[in-house]
């Protein structure tokens, strides 16, 4: 599926034809559907009869082949935690002998991922045609599996595109951004989101406020919308709209917010994405106080700007600072209540004039 937004970038991939480098690096926010288009552009390469859209035809033998997920020539290097490939059975997880909990998946790309790839394109296409490589996301990858991917790149298989995707591209090795013709994906326009709106019709209907949240990413806002999570953000947003906050006593109903409400758990709300809506939160207020405007909370726009004017423009910029910096280690906090008072308490110190 190309979405409308993506259509510009994928008419100019396709017009390069046979001149399409080995490798590409597919980038831009999260949201906007870069593994769609990387699928898309792999199922071009593998289909025997392109359409005049330059998309797949769906109907010939590699078509069949690649819908039924059983094309050897289409290899993906996905983390563990994001493959819907297998059945909840094949990927329920491990338990230790005697009985215990299931091992946890991987939330990165392993370096046997990449070795099993590797084996796989050493060896001659089953069709005669191209072969296709999809990493998503490529900073998921660690060093070693980095280090192994870097290899692929260096010496390409025969006939292979390796198509990378990432919305951090600067968290990939240099050498491999460097060994990749990079694609950025733009941000979709009022116009190409209302044509998005109208082909999907009630399954693109998302909240406003979501949307907003998001950055304007549709497909991010429609998955948080499928999640459930509207009632969180605004939940979010009321405690902090109140002005004065008492950091301890937030972190700790944030705590429980995280542990044991049912719907957060139930809408997988986590501690990251929590954290996330912080970082925005603090954006909005940064933009403000230095002359811009509200992005990812419209609807408490005048609120955010009253706490806005409580700051000076270095405290607002030294604050969204701290604030990407706390985000780069939500993901694993020695202890979440410590993690969550010292967060709350540098906002507080934001809003009093003090600096953190």
């Amino acid at each position: 599926m190309i979405h409308p937004w993506l259509e510009p970038l994928w008419i100019r991939l396709t017009a390069l034809g046979e001149r399409l480098p080995h490798a590409i690096l597919i980038t831009g926010m999260p949201g906007l559907g870069k593994r769609d288009l990387a699928e898309a552009l792999a199922a071009r390469l593998l289909c025997e009869t392109p359409g005049d859209d330059g998309q797949a035809c769906g109907h010939c033998t590699p078509c069949q082949w690649r819908q039924a997920g059983t094309h050897p020539d289409l290899r993906r290097l996905v983390p563990e935690s994001e493959d819907t490939r297998n059945t909840p059975d094949e990927t329920a997880g491990t338990t230790e002998a005697g009985g215990g909990e299931a091992k946890a998946k991987s939330t990165q790309i392993v370096i046997d991922q990449v070795r099993a790839a590797q084996e796989a394109l050493t060896m001659t296409s089953h069709r005669g045609g191209r072969r296709a490589l999809i990493v998503d996301p490529a900073e998921a990858m660690n060093p070693f599996t980095a280090n192994a991917l870097l290899k692929l790149l260096e010496e390409p298989p025969q006939a292979c595109t390796l198509i990378l995707v990432s919305s951090a591209p600067r968290r990939l090795l240099p050498t491999i951004r460097s060994r990749c013709q990079q694609w950025h994906a733009p941000r979709p326009d009022a116009a190409a989101l209302r044509r998005w709106q109208a082909e999907q019709g009630e399954a693109a209907r998302v909240p406003a406020s979501l949307l907003a949240l998001c950055g304007g990413m549709p497909l991010a806002a429609r998955r948080l919308a499928a999640q459930g999570i509207e009632p969180l953000a605004e939940r979010f947003a009321n405690d902090l709209a109140e002005g004065e906050i008492d950091p301890l006593r937030l972190a700790g109903q944030w705590e429980n917010w995280l542990k044991k409400d049912k719907t957060a758990l139930a809408a997988g709300f986590n501690l990251p994405m929590l954290v996330d809506w912080m970082q925005r939160w603090v954006s909005d207020l940064a933009a403000l106080r230095l002359g811009g405007r509200v992005k990812y909370f419209p609807a408490r726009a005048e609120r955010l700007a009253l706490l806005s004017a409580r700051m000076s423009a270095a405290a607002a910029d030294n604050c969204y600072n701290e604030f990407v910096n706390i985000r780069r280690v939500a993901n694993h906090p020695l202890n979440p209540r410590l993690f969550l008072e010292d967060m709350l308490m540098r906002y507080a110190r934001t809003l009093k004039g003090v600096r953190p």
